[in-house]
């Protein structure tokens, strides 16, 4: 096994857990609104039950079967395991995060979700384990429409956000922040992270005895 396996499922997991974390941060700071998929989400929660992550890993599930009819085969384990993870992390933070009931903490915590959630995708995506299924929708249909990744990427998330709205879900102007800003953090992240990721692989091959560097 290469050594470099066991640093990628790391970051992998470690950033689905930010990535978790700061969508339940922003969750806290609901009276702002909250990312688009998000207000789908809780949308369906207040109007159907079950939970926030549950709907999130049934939107992945349906997003995954969708997307592998339309590829003809089945996307990395990955996939499957950031569509499962996430909303189970999303529903563990939370339960751990009290609620916050003034503006300036909902403020808080809502700003530094944003940044915690932007590093989260930046250290899951940076070992390329496996795409997420909602970001695998958007590469499909830039390939099929021939739009770029930011049209594809805002028709969708306006269009979810249209529907978590009518369900009920928050929307208001943290949505927008969400989505111009996400992103942002996401490109700083995700070159830090993969560099941070080569360096701790280089550091351990170098460790090695030099029968072991396979």
């Amino acid at each position: 096994m290469k050594v470099s396996i066991y640093y990628r499922w790391l970051f992998f997991l470690f950033g689905m857990m930010l990535l978790g974390l700061g969508i339940s941060m922003t969750i806290k700071g609901d009276r702002l609104g909250i990312g688009p998929w998000d207000v789908l989400h809780v949308g369906l929660y207040q109007n159907f039950g079950l939970t926030i992550g549950s709907w999130s890993i049934i939107a992945g599930f349906t997003l995954i079967s969708a997307t592998s009819l339309v590829r003809r085969k089945w996307p990395q384990f990955g996939t499957w395991l950031n569509m499962l993870l996430i909303g189970l992390f999303i529903d563990l933070f939370n339960f751990l995060i009290p609620d916050i009931h003034s503006l300036f903490g909902q403020i808080l915590i809502f700003t530094a979700g944003i940044i915690v959630m932007g590093y989260g995708v930046g250290v899951y995506v940076a070992p390329k384990m496996g795409a997420g299924p909602r970001d695998d929708l958007m590469l499909i249909l830039v390939q099929k429409t021939g739009f770029s990744v930011s049209t594809i990427r805002t028709s969708i998330e306006v269009a979810v956000a249209l529907l978590g709205w009518m369900l009920g879900g928050p929307v208001g102007i943290g949505t927008i922040v969400i989505a111009l800003l996400v992103g942002r953090v996401v490109q700083v992240s995700l070159v830090q992270s993969e560099s941070l990721l080569r360096k701790l692989i280089l550091k351990h091959q170098a460790e090695l005895p030099p029968i072991l560097k396979i």
